[in-house]
C-alpha cells in the first residue's frame, strides 16, 4: 500500500473515532426517552407509528419546502397526478391528460367520484381555486415557483380543466406530479387562516391532531375514492431527531417504521427478528452550499479548493457507513438529463495552492450551518475536520428545522443573508433536471425568499441554458442545454459536492405497502398489516 493510501486510511480511522465519540449512538439515549401515543403495531391492531428524524414545519403543500413535510401531507392530500415507485408520472385525481405539441397547454380529465374530507366535492373549480392560489406571487407561498409559469386555469366543464402557460415548459407534467401541487378543500382555504395546521384534502387519511414536536396523527378516511383503501385505522408520525432513540423505538415495538435508519446501526438491525432494513439508490444529493456573494466564497478558486479538500470517499465511509456514491454532477444519475462531470479528486495540496492563489494562504474562518439531527451534525463535523487540514477553521452551528428554514429561506435581501456555508440535501423531486438546477442555482430570481438559491449563485451562461431548456418540448434541445449548464456549474463550484445518499428505512416485517421513493419521500397510502 502506498504512503498516500496509508495516510488516507489512518486519517479515516481517526475521523471515525472522533465522530463516534461526538455523536451519540443507540446505547446512549438516556436523555432522549421515547414515548408514543399509539404504541407500535404488534400485528393485532391497525394503528401505525412512524418514527422520523425531524419536526414538521407545515402541512400546507403549497407553502412547504421539505421532503419530510410532503411525506406526511401525501397521506392526507393528493394532486392531479403523482409519482410511482420508480418516479414515473401516474394518475391520481385526474383520470387522463394531454398536452399541446408546444407544451403550452395541459388539459386534465378529472375523476368524478372524489370528495374532500369536509364533504366538499372535488371538481374542476376546486382545481382552479388551488392553482390560482399557488400561482399568485402575492400569496408569498414557498412553492409558488412550481406554478409561476401558469398564466390561466380554465374550467372547461365540471370535470375537465385546462392550464394555459405563459411560455412553453417542457417539464410541466413533472411539476404537476410534485407534492406541492396537491389540493386543499376550497372551503378550508376560504374559512381557515392557517390550513398548514389542519389540512383538509382528499387522501386516504384525514387529519386528526398535531402536537408540534411530539406527534402528528391522521385517521382512516372511510369515504376514500379507492374502494379497498386505506387498510389501517390510523398513522402517527413521531419526530425523533436522535438516531439511537429512533432505532430503539423500532426495536422496542414503539414504532412500526422508521427513517432514516442510521447507517452505523444497519447490520445490528438486520439481525433483529421481525425487522427489515432497506437501503436503496436515491436521487438525493448531499452538498455544502457556499454564499458566493460573501468573501472569500466569491472567488471560484476558494470554492474549488474546498472541493479538493473534501474526500468524498471518506465522507461516504465515515458519515454514511460506506453507503452511497460520490457526486459527479449537480443532479443524480437517475434524474432526466443528468450528465457526468470529471470528479474533484481528493487533493489537499491542490486545495492549498488554490487558496494561496486566491490570497488565503493562511486560510480563513467561516461558519457552517446544518440541521440538528445526528446525521447532519456528523456530516458538518466531518467537513469541519477535513477543511481544518487546509487551514480553514469552521464553526459548526446546528439548528432545529424551523429555525434553520427561517434563517435560510426567509431572507428578503441577499445582502442580509448571514449564511456562509450550509450542509444540506436535495432531491430533484420532479424527476427532471430542471428541479435540480433552477431552484438551487438558477440566478437572482431564485434567491430566497422566492426559492432556494442560498449559494446566491448568478451565472449568465447557466441562466441562459436553463431558460433554453424550459422553453422547448424538444428532448434533444433540452438535453444539450442541461449538459452545458451542468458543465459550467461543476467548474464554478457554488457547492462542495459530496455524495448521493441512499434511502434508509427500517420496518416491522408484518407491514406492506410502505416505502421510500428515490427522492426520499414516503409513500404509505397502501400500507397494511400482513
Amino acid at each position: 500500500m502506498s504512503g498516500k493510501n496509508l495516510y488516507r486510511l489512518g486519517f479515516i480511522l481517526l475521523l471515525l473515532i472522533a465522530l463516534m465519540a461526538a455523536c451519540s449512538g443507540i446505547e446512549n439515549n438516556s436523555d432522549n426517552e421515547v414515548s408514543t401515543n399509539n404504541g407500535g403495531n404488534d400485528g393485532a391492531d391497525k394503528d401505525i407509528t412512524i418514527g422520523v428524524s425531524d419536526n414538521f414545519i407545515s402541512m400546507d403543500p403549497h407553502d412547504s419546502n421539505d421532503t419530510l413535510g410532503y411525506s406526511a401531507q401525501k397521506g392526507m392530500m393528493e394532486g392531479l397526478v403523482g409519482f410511482d415507485k420508480e418516479m414515473e408520472v401516474v394518475p391520481r385525481l385526474a383520470e387522463d391528460w394531454e398536452s399541446s405539441d408546444d407544451a403550452k397547454e395541459f388539459t386534465f380529465t378529472l375523476r368524478d367520484d372524489v370528495e374532500f374530507h369536509d364533504g366538499e366535492p372535488f371538481n374542476a373549480e376546486a382545481v382552479k381555486v388551488n392553482m390560482d392560489r399557488l400561482k399568485d406571487p402575492d400569496n408569498n407561498l414557498k412553492r409558488h415557483s412550481m406554478a409561476a409559469v401558469i398564466d390561466e386555469v380554465e374550467v372547461l366543464d365540471e370535470y375537465e380543466v385546462k392550464f394555459i402557460l405563459k411560455e412553453p415548459f417542457g417539464a410541466m407534467i413533472n411539476n404537476f406530479a410534485h407534492p406541492s401541487m396537491m389540493m386543499h378543500s376550497p372551503k378550508s382555504l376560504e374559512e381557515d387562516d392557517d390550513v398548514g395546521l389542519h389540512p383538509i384534502g382528499t387522501g386516504p387519511f384525514e387529519f386528526d391532531e398535531w402536537e408540534q414536536g411530539d406527534h402528528l396523527t391522521m385517521k382512516k378516511n372511510d369515504n376514500y375514492w379507492r374502494e379497498d383503501y386505506p387498510k389501517v385505522d390510523s398513522v402517527t408520525f413521531k419526530p425523533v431527531p436522535e438516531n439511537g432513540s429512533r432505532v430503539a423505538m423500532l426495536q422496542a415495538g414503539e414504532a412500526d417504521f422508521i427513517y432514516p435508519v442510521p447507517t452505523e446501526q444497519e447490520e445490528k438491525l438486520k439481525d433483529e427478528d421481525g425487522i427489515e432494513v432497506n437501503f436503496e439508490e436515491s436521487i438525493v444529493t448531499q452538498y455544502v452550499s457556499m454564499n458566493t456573494r460573501k468573501e472569500p466564497f466569491d472567488q471560484k478558486e476558494v470554492r474549488q479548493a474546498i472541493n479538493y479538500a473534501i474526500d468524498q470517499d471518506a465522507f461516504i465511509e465515515v458519515v454514511q457507513n460506506g453507503h452511497g456514491t460520490p457526486m459527479d454532477s449537480i443532479v443524480a444519475p437517475k434524474v432526466q438529463f443528468y450528465e457526468a462531470q470529471t470528479p474533484y479528486d481528493y487533493d489537499p495540496e491542490k486545495a492549498k495552492e488554490l487558496l494561496k492563489e486566491a490570497g488565503y494562504e493562511d486560510g480563513f474562518e467561516a461558519k457552517i450551518w446544518s440541521g440538528n439531527t445526528s446525521d447532519a451534525i456528523k456530516a458538518a463535523e466531518f467537513i469541519q475536520q477535513q477543511l481544518s487540514e487546509v487551514n480553514i477553521d469552521l464553526d459548526v452551528t446546528s439548528m432545529e428545522s424551523g429555525t434553520l428554514s427561517d434563517s435560510l429561506w426567509d431572507v428578503e435581501d441577499p445582502d442580509d443573508a448571514e449564511v456562509d456555508m450550509y450542509y444540506g440535501g436535495w432531491s430533484s423531486s420532479t424527476g427532471d433536471a430542471d428541479w435540480g438546477l433552477r431552484p438551487l442555482i438558477g440566478g437572482e430570481e431564485n434567491f430566497p425568499p422566492a426559492s432556494y438559491n442560498v449559494a446566491f449563485f448568478d451565472n449568465d451562461e447557466v441562466n441562459a441554458d436553463i431558460e433554453k431548456a424550459l422553453g422547448t418540448a424538444d428532448s434533444d434541445e433540452r438535453a444539450e442545454a442541461y449538459e452545458n449548464a451542468q458543465e459550467v456549474i461543476w467548474e464554478e463550484a457554488p457547492w462542495g459536492f459530496l455524495a448521493l445518499a441512499p434511502t434508509k428505512a427500517g420496518k416491522k416485517d408484518n407491514l406492506d405497502g410502505i416505502y421510500l421513493l428515490p427522492d426520499n419521500s414516503l409513500s404509505f397510502e397502501e400500507i397494511e398489516v400482513k
